[in-house]
């Protein structure tokens, strides 16, 4: 588990969110657990593969998150693929009932983290990617290691 600012334990990242989606904007959720799933998590023993977020019921709820089951728990074994809960304020789940409403906005999970404890969900309000949109990111990013492998190896002559 990775540290970041703030006190946040990160147990997992969603590294092809960023690649497939345009992120428009980011929320942090609580997320509802039951039995030792939060100890398979801090374990890291999950998985975003197609894992999403959605408004159903008034509620929202994420679904496809793959938390594997813990292995020295013996009785009441959730289902790894079950639907989990997402604790947010109404005005935000109001807020986001209408922006997921438009035309191609979805939410996506983009980390999974502990702070002071709490297992949270970091989310983007994320709009698809088109195939020419991914080649464009690709090439900047080649670009930026280029960049930083060029100073890199100029400091060190230096």
């Amino acid at each position: 588990m990775a540290r970041s600012a703030g006190g946040r334990k990160i147990v997992l990242r969603n590294k092809k969110a960023r690649h497939e989606f345009h992120v428009l904007e980011e929320l942090e959720a609580g997320l509802v657990l039951e039995g030792a799933e939060v100890k398979s998590l801090r374990a890291g023993r999950a998985s975003f593969t197609d894992a999403y977020a959605a408004v159903e019921g008034g509620e929202l709820w994420l679904h496809n998150l793959h938390i594997s089951p813990y292995e020295s728990a013996h009785i009441d074994l959730p289902d790894p693929l079950r639907r989990r809960k997402l604790l947010v304020h109404r005005r935000e789940l109001d807020r986001l009932t209408v922006r997921t409403a438009e035309r191609g906005l979805t939410l996506v999970p983009l980390d999974l983290h502990f702070t002071r404890g709490r297992a949270k969900v970091t989310l983007g309000l994320a709009k698809g990617k088109k195939l020419h949109d991914k080649r464009e990111s690709l090439k900047k990013d080649v670009m930026r290691r280029e960049v930083e492998r060029a100073l890199h190896g100029r400091s060190e002559r230096e």
